[in-house]
């Protein structure tokens, strides 16, 4: 971007962006926590600014919504409930009761489906919940044309003090983690390449970007936490990590801000 100012402009202009995929998205993908969504989204906004070159004739609403989703996306795979295997399962048997369905001119019991799979009416019947729970594609055309200008009033006033957390919170993720956000987030690296460059796998890779952005969410919820109620944890890691997190944003941060952080969860 040309100047900081600018960024900033278009990062508070869109910021309701960030608010409505996040809830369009959580309301197809329930096992993912809404604010977590929003977390993911703030960051990319914010590396979508950074990386924004109006020269390219793209509008930048256009432009951060693929990198917001694209974000979406790494994050449900990283946390995705289903391997390979009950995938599998759920499309056979999703495919077997259309087809009784459509034979019978009713939906087919699960009874009959068991019968027709050979399989125990348990396994038709958690595999029928768990198709209930997959997502619909992130590129639906459906979801393509969004307004940025969905007013969200105290988002929009709370952006700019959102960022320079967010800012000191990233800077003061391990070594690790912040070299993983960094790649994905702001040089939109591909998650195979930072592993062979880290000697990790892919799966190791997505866990530590996803306990990043968990820290992230902790440290965002921890300075903006209303009353004298200490918000629930969200990161796995130790009590004893996450304080030490936190004292390294108290430390690198403005008495502002550093203050939060300095001064001792409520009891």
């Amino acid at each position: 971007m040309s100047s900081r100012a600018e960024r900033n402009r278009l990062v508070e202009a869109n910021l309701p962006l960030v608010g409505y995929l996040a809830a369009d998205t959580h309301a197809r993908a329930t096992h993912i926590p809404r604010e977590e969504l929003a977390a993911v989204g703030a960051l990319a906004l914010v590396t979508a600014a950074d990386a924004y070159d109006p020269a390219l004739g793209v509008p930048f609403g256009a432009y951060a919504r693929r990198r917001i989703l694209g974000a979406f996306a790494d994050e449900m795979r990283a946390m995705d409930w289903a391997s390979r295997g009950i995938r599998k399962r759920i499309k056979e048997t999703v495919a077997v009761r259309d087809t009784l369905t459509a034979a019978l001119g009713r939906t087919a019991t699960v009874a009959e489906i068991a019968t027709a799979m050979g399989s125990p009416k348990e396994a038709v019947s958690e595999a029928l919940a768990d198709a209930a729970r997959t997502v619909s594609p992130l590129d639906d055309p459906a979801a393509r044309d969004i307004v940025a200008d969905i007013p969200l009033p105290e988002e929009s006033a709370l952006v700019g003090e959102r960022r320079e957390v967010l800012e000191h919170a990233i800077a003061a993720l391990p070594e690790r983690m912040r070299r993983i956000v960094t790649a994905v987030y702001i040089e939109e690296r591909a998650v195979k390449e930072i592993a062979e460059e880290l000697g990790v796998t892919h799966s190791a890779v997505s866990q530590q970007r996803s306990e990043a952005v968990r820290l992230l969410r902790d440290a965002l919820d921890r300075y903006f936490a209303e009353g004298n109620t200490e918000p629930t944890a969200t990161t796995r890691v130790s009590p004893a990590a996450r304080d030490a997190y936190f004292a390294r944003i108290a430390e690198a941060a403005g008495a502002r801000i550093g203050e939060v952080f300095r001064t001792p969860a409520p009891a």
